[in-house]
């Protein structure tokens, strides 16, 4: 038997050191993706399944609620997304800015509501836009408002509220990577650009964004995956009221799973609609944000 060269030897030392993780990823991520494929193929309640081929699929077209989460996922898709990466955007051109003081201080105070938990943070969104809450007080106090608005109860303003509670939690995360991207260009560049005559918005314009492009593009189709999967927040201010005026992909997905009468195949088959949509949506971002 031939002796092995260093290359493998190099190769068999690398398989050795990923196999484990390999092993980990198969069986907690593509094993169940795997399973909950063979069971959106199922249909019936609690585990009378039986195979039912694309009938689930097929339903999701039927659906009136199934069809609302998604109508909503993408209004907040189309609104919170960009709203969200142009205020991180901008807080981190402010926070790079070499003659900010107390840079750490702010840095950490935009941060810090990506640290407080789903659930805090949707439940001060909660208190602070109820009937007794104190933007209603607020509001009565300076004479915007004769009597409280219930906030909640308005398709309209629910969906706002949603929308307001996911940018000020996780504004201050998206901000970080921006953060870094701005860090990580030259500024030589800029200097340049001054000495050549150009003001800051062409500098803003025709330096910052060009440079910025990979990272606004991981930024948005992150955030369009914890978009399309969101749950915690309108779960816990609007429980998808009123009606199904709020209403999730995912909150859909457990209330066919614990809260209806259990319905697993169908579950998994709206679970996959998540998969496409954030597939589809991805690769229009990859097209139309890298040409390359």
């Amino acid at each position: 038997m031939s002796k092995l060269t260093l290359e493998m030897k190099y190769k068999r030392a690398g398989w050795f050191f990923v196999l484990p993780a390999a092993l980990l990823i198969f069986v907690m991520s593509f094993y169940p993706m795997i399973e909950a494929f063979i069971l959106s193929l199922k249909a019936g309640l609690g585990n009378n399944l039986q195979f039912a081929g694309l009938r689930n699929y097929i339903r999701l077209f039927h659906d009136e609620r199934f069809l609302a989460a998604v109508g909503n996922v993408i209004i907040y898709f189309i609104f919170q997304v960009p709203i969200m990466l142009f205020t991180a955007l901008i807080l981190a051109c402010i926070l790079n800015d070499k003659k900010l003081k107390f840079k750490g201080f702010f840095r950490t105070l935009i941060f810090l509501p990506c640290a407080t938990s789903l659930v805090s943070s949707a439940l001060i969104f909660k208190s602070l836009f109820a009937l007794d809450g104190l933007v209603n007080t607020l509001l009565l106090n300076w004479g915007f408002l004769t009597s409280p608005k219930n906030w909640l109860a308005d398709p309209f303003w629910a969906r706002a509220v949603i929308v307001l509670t996911i940018t000020w939690r996780w504004t201050g995360y998206n901000t970080v990577f921006f953060l870094a991207g701005l860090q990580n260009i030259e500024g030589s560049i800029y200097e340049a650009a001054y000495i050549d005559g150009a003001n800051p918005v062409q500098v803003f314009f025709k330096i910052t964004l060009p440079q910025l492009k990979p990272v606004i593009l991981l930024t948005a189709i992150m955030s369009t995956n914890g978009t399309l999967q969101l749950f915690d927040e309108v779960k816990n201010i609007t429980g998808g009221g009123p009606g199904n005026a709020t209403l999730t992909i995912s909150q859909y997905i457990y209330d066919l799973s614990f809260v209806y009468n259990p319905q697993f195949g169908y579950a998994a088959t709206v679970s996959y609609a998540i998969l496409i949509l954030v597939a589809i949506l991805s690769f229009i971002q990859l097209k139309i944000g890298d040409k390359e």
